[in-house]
């Protein structure tokens, strides 16, 4: 399983990666943001589609609000009721979730190929022996340099990549994040909507800031496909109402 693996997806992204790096200017860091395009681009069909179907239950959130609090405490009428809501509007809350489950082996492939091209210890190095393929472009790029902006990418534990992918990470799930009228469910909501950017903003400390630059751009064409699709979402600040002037003060 490993050999398929490395075969037919693990070694022609990291060859790839590491031909970039030669075309573009010796520069991994580049290399990475432009594979991380070149990934979403590929994958765009299906963003759309989980994004699409995100929007079509964004847009259901009224209904099931209205839902809850007719059925809150009635779990099996809620469910049947939710149930033949998504059936009338021909949406499958599956929708948003298959499409990420597809490229889930691309970003982990990305994030290998990442890892052993940087090759920052000795051992590494002789590992990446057996990935590479006998290109010149390629040959000859090995050792790929760390050095990118003030970043080593073979190195973590950077505070400004950190803030920046909690940062992307946040927007982007507060586009899609509609408030619930049911408390217990906006908490739940509030803690994933703060939860996850942290959890991936100390991922970003643990983890070669390679990896953060990754994330960093993916997040921002992310980004870019949902208001796209959607708009700003619910990253929307409504002004609030102004009060009401008495005597046309």
């Amino acid at each position: 399983m490993a050999e398929f693996w490395n075969l037919i997806i693990l070694n022609p992204m990291l060859n790839v990666l590491i031909a970039l790096s030669a075309l573009l200017f010796n520069s991994f860091g580049l290399a990475i943001m432009a594979l991380t395009v070149i990934v979403r681009v590929v994958l765009l069909p299906l963003t759309l589609k989980q994004t699409k179907s995100t929007k079509a239950m964004q847009e259901l959130q009224p209904k099931i609000q209205e839902l809850q609090k007719k059925h809150g405490k009635n779990r099996e009428k809620m469910q049947q009721e939710m149930g033949q809501l998504y059936k009338e509007a021909g949406i499958n809350p599956l929708g948003c979730i298959w499409p990420m489950l597809v490229q889930l082996p691309v970003w982990i492939a990305l994030y290998q190929s990442i890892m052993r091209a940087l090759a920052t210890t000795p051992e590494n190095l002789l590992s990446l022996a057996f990935h590479v393929y006998s290109w010149p472009v390629v040959v000859q790029s090995i050792p790929v340099s760390s050095q990118f902006l003030w970043l080593n990418l073979g190195e973590n534990g950077d505070l400004i990549l950190a803030i920046i992918v909690g940062g992307t990470m946040w927007v982007q799930q507060k586009m899609t994040t509609a408030p619930s009228a049911d408390p217990k469910q906006k908490s739940t909501s509030s803690m994933m909507l703060l939860m996850m950017p942290v959890m991936f903003a100390m991922f970003t400390l643990m983890f070669p800031s390679g990896l953060a630059l990754f994330w960093v751009v993916s997040n921002i064409i992310g980004i870019a496909v949902q208001y796209k699709v959607m708009g700003w979402g619910y990253l929307r600040i409504r002004p609030a109402s102004q009060p009401t002037k008495v005597g046309g003060k």
